[in-house]
């Protein structure tokens, strides 16, 4: 199920929005001090890609859209902790928005590589 490198676009927003997480834990730590949901969300969120790229050496097909599937599960709970951070005053409505949107985004994608995976 090997497929990688730069036109990978699920491997490529799924690393961007890990890295855009990392920087969010980090600005909750040092600047909010923030640790505990900081520490969900980071592993939450960098779970995905590390799952994204996981599939790519899946054994089977099955396989491969199990992994996926836990990358979403990976990436409702990430929308969870972003929420919550935004209600809880941690990250502004603009940060939120932001990072969300992108969220949702890799959420889609994921989605629409199940559908036509599962189609073949």
């Amino acid at each position: 199920m090997k497929n990688h490198g730069k036109n990978n676009v699920i491997q490529n927003k799924s690393f961007k929005f890990a890295l855009r997480i990392v920087k969010l834990s980090q600005y909750l730590n040092q600047d909010k001090k923030e640790y505990v949901l900081s520490k969900q969300i980071l592993r939450s969120g960098t779970a995905i890609g590390a799952l994204v790229r996981e599939s790519e050496y899946a054994e089977s097909r099955a396989d491969f859209v199990h992994q996926l599937r836990i990358a979403i599960k990976e990436a409702n709970e990430t929308q969870y902790w972003l929420e919550l951070l935004h209600q809880a005053d941690y990250i502004n409505k603009k940060g939120f928005k932001s990072i969300n949107q992108d969220c949702i985004e890799v959420i889609k994608i994921l989605i629409a590589i199940i559908k036509s995976t599962t189609k073949k």
